[in-house]
């Protein structure tokens, strides 16, 4: 059998075209490059040669320069081709398949995942493939056409199309009972019995027909309807807080499915939850934060469904009870004393079943889709526990993790060692469990929606595992916005994206992946973050001496440029005694003499003791008096006073403080310097760095996002650079609009009517009070709602 490849592409003089095919036969899958050749580096053929039997053939065509991936096509749909045992020859006529015109309904999502089905081929035959997303309840794909064969124009005679892979169709044609050229149309049949005629001119299909034992596949067909766009409602919830009569004190992966029965009785579509990443850090109630994750991968075992578990012994199980309804009675979740009782009750599970399981095939699928992580954290969970930290940098032993320590930590008997085997069953339950909920939720027409965060704690297994990945030496956070006028510092470490890009970002790949076995689509919490990162020292507690991360600092020449005359004295904090008795009022002289240095011309500086952030954090780490507590804070405000900080990799590049239009330091400038300043900081902040932040974010976005079939949702919401929307469109990628916070200068309300259509509205976020609570907390901001927007 011979199979022939047919690809009309302009390459560059140094681009080479190649196919990956995956050929199978039976349980077994080979893998060939078929390189493709071309007289004039336009239209291009390559050709496969197989034994006669059946295959099933996964091919996908990419460029190559100088021995590397240049360009890929859209990977998520590649051609699927079933090739039938009498056929001599195959000929598949392609096209370049780039990202789709709409491919967000080509998600899990918004589209039914069908799989591939065959087709009954004649000797003499041609198949067509087309793509067609956006398909209703009830609507069906036909091929209609002039010739009698292919119904002569009567859609009602219309040849059926099935499935080739997930919005796309086929039909096999008889060559031997078609003239050429022959003239058609696809069509869509409706629920009603009415059509749909696609809205382009008629289609033609050319001679010569195939030869005997021939087949052609012309792929690459998109036909335009007037369809009807997509819609769908949901809801955004913590699992914890969906609360059931049954539960131990909190929501599970079992009460989401309570949940998903009541999103169904509403006609929603989808559901949203928060982060289920385990952040087990303390076990106190300072791990109830979900975006501070200690795995990218692993599940937080308080969302275990303890009803799932297998009965205990009845004294034991009558216990267990008890507690259960005394968490479950409270008004609020008691976080510690909730995942205290899980783990005891998961435990008690393990003890009666735990080893047992790990010899059933479910665990052995989930361990071989999971070795890539689970074996280290739950090393991890161990060591975390045994030496009472999770700051990994301070344990005795495994301080710098190795796949030869961790083969030792396998391979010799310890307590810890059984410790981590508890950790494979936790996890194996709250995958299976999420599995369930997730297939409970399609099987009601709805779709689950995970959330990406953006960091991850410094303290976790990823950062153990991978330190390369990390600069651990410094944090993220968000300049200064509505909800914070100092910036937030999440104390997450920032990424190393030139690490991380060595392997084309596998590290991203592999968490969108892993995603992928739970929800149909995803919120990338912080979407700015692909974009630049607000990176803070590590010497600081507030955002306001952070910089952008990749950014352009300044030089003293780029300074000038704008007729700003830098002084080294602008890198330290200005501060006089009109500042001090600004802040301090009462509290000045206590200040000056514990806290200041007094310089020459009337000016101080902050003494060892309290000369960053962290020092005057740790200097006031007992005090509770809310005026020492104030004291510290203003402190605080002390450090900030420069305009400028230094760039983390060159002392000699500046940034401009964030917000220092605000600051004494601005003010004290002459009036020509500080219309300079102003010039600089406005350029540096609003223009000088757009483009360089588009291309860094045009180098990992698309490997990302076209990286699953999942529906890629962003919040893109702060301080917004001109190029995030030009990016999110060219990668349709959904934005989030919430009303009460609108993107436009000048409103209080954003009008819906005005929303893109590639995007997620919602009148609150996790950040937010929920919309009762909003209606409630300023009664004229609702009044100006009432009468503005809602006209009543």
């Amino acid at each position: 059998m011979k199979v022939f490849f047919h690809l009309p592409y302009k390459t560059a003089p140094d681009e080479s075209l190649c196919a990956v095919v995956f050929i199978r036969a039976g349980k077994e899958t080979q893998r060939q490059q078929i390189i493709l050749e071309s007289p004039d580096r336009e239209h291009w053929t390559g050709q496969l040669e197989l034994s006669t039997k059946e295959y099933t053939l996964t091919y996908s065509y990419y460029t190559l320069t100088d021995g590397q991936i240049a360009r890929q096509e859209w990977n998520i749909l590649p051609r699927v081709v079933f090739l039938q045992a009498d056929k001599e020859t195959y000929h598949f006529y392609d096209f370049w398949a780039d990202l789709p015109a709409k491919s967000w309904l080509y998600s899990a999502a918004l589209a039914p995942q069908m799989g591939p089905q065959p087709l009954t081929e004649s000797p003499s035959c041609i198949v067509l493939r087309a793509h067609i997303p956006g398909l209703q309840e009830g609507q069906k794909p036909y091929l209609c056409g002039e010739h009698p064969a292919l119904g002569a124009w009567n859609a009602q005679q219309a040849l059926p199309l099935v499935p080739a892979n997930i919005n796309e169709w086929k039909v096999a044609l008889d060559a031997s009972l078609l003239s050429f050229p022959t003239v058609y149309k696809f069509v869509i049949k409706n629920a009603d019995g009415s059509f749909l005629w696609e809205l382009d001119g008629n289609r033609v299909l050319n001679g010569p027909q195939p030869g005997p034992a021939e087949t052609w596949v012309y792929s690459g067909l998109y036909p335009r309807f007037d369809i009807k766009p997509v819609r769908a409602a949901g809801t955004v919830i913590p699992v914890f807080s969906i609360r059931t009569e049954t539960d131990w004190g909190a929501g599970d992966f079992g009460s989401l499915k309570t949940f998903v029965d009541w999103a169904a009785s509403t006609g929603q579509k989808m559901i949203q939850i928060l982060p289920v990443n385990d952040t087990s850090l303390t076990g106190t109630w300072q791990d109830s934060y979900p975006y501070n994750s200690v795995s990218v991968y692993a599940f937080h075992p308080i969302y275990a469904d303890m009803a799932a578990l297998p009965p205990l012994p009845k004294a034991e199980q009558a216990d267990f009870e008890r507690q259960r309804k005394q968490l479950n009675e409270l008004p609020q979740m008691d976080y510690e004393a909730v995942l205290r009782l899980k783990m005891e009750r998961l435990r008690a599970a393990y003890k009666q079943e735990g080893r047992t399981v790990f010899f059933e095939t479910d665990f052995k699928k989930f361990w071989e889709e999971n070795t890539n992580w689970l074996p280290a954290y739950a090393m991890f969970c161990a060591l975390r526990d045994q030496f009472g930290t999770p700051d990994w940098r301070t344990w005795p032993q495994h301080s710098q993790f190795s796949e030869k320590e961790m083969y030792a930590f396998y391979t010799q008997p310890s307590a810890q060692r059984e410790d981590a085997y508890f950790h494979f069953y936790v996890q194996f339950v709250l995958h299976k469990q999420l599995v369930e909920a997730h297939q409970y939720a399609h099987s009601k027409g709805i779709g689950l929606k995970g959330d990406i965060p953006i960091g991850v704690s410094p303290y976790s297994a990823d950062a153990w595992t991978e330190p390369a990945l990390f600069n651990l030496n410094a944090q993220a956070g968000a300049p200064p916005d509505d909800f914070s006028a100092t910036g937030q510092n999440w104390g997450f470490p920032t990424y190393n994206w030139e690490e991380m890009a060595k392997d084309g970002y596998g590290w991203w790949k592999r968490r969108f992946m892993h995603m992928t076995r739970y929800f149909d689509a995803y919120r990338i919490d912080h979407v700015l973050g692909f974009f630049r990162i607000w990176e803070i020292p590590l010497h600081s507690v507030e955002g306001l001496l952070g910089q952008f991360a990749p950014a352009l600092p300044l030089s003293v020449q780029d300074m000038a440029a704008f007729g700003f005359h830098f002084e080294d004295k602008y890198l330290r904090p200005y501060i006089t005694d009109e500042v001090l008795e600004e802040l301090f009022g009462a509290d000045t002289a206590f200040v000056k003499t514990s806290c200041l240095t007094e310089e020459e011309n009337g000016f101080y500086s902050l003494n060892d003791t309290y000369d960053t952030q962290r020092k005057i954090e740790k200097a006031f780490a007992a005090d509770k008096d809310p005026q020492r507590l104030k004291i510290r804070n203003h402190l605080y405000a002390l450090c900030n006073q420069v305009l400028f900080v230094p760039h983390r990799l060159d002392q000699h590049l500046y940034h401009p403080r964030i917000s220092a239009l605000q600051t004494a330091a601005y003010r004290a400038l002459p009036q020509d310097q500080r219309e300079a300043y102003e010039r600089l900081y406005n350029d540096y902040f609003y223009h000088r760095q757009d483009e360089f932040w588009k291309q860094e974010a045009l180098k990992k976005l698309p490997a990302l996002t076209q990286s699953t079939a999942m529906l890629c949702c962003a919040e893109d919401l702060g301080m917004i650079p001109h190029c995030v929307p030009e990016v999110m469109h060219r990668l349709q990628m959904l934005s989030l609009e919430i009303q009460r916070m609108p993107k436009r200068l000048g409103e209080t309300f954003a009008n819906t009517a005005d929303y893109p259509y590639l995007s997620v509205a919602t009148p609150s976020t996790h950040d937010m009070s929920v919309l009762r609570g909003w209606w409630k907390e300023k009664p004229q901001l609702t009044q100006r709602f009432w009468n503005e927007v809602l006209h009543r």
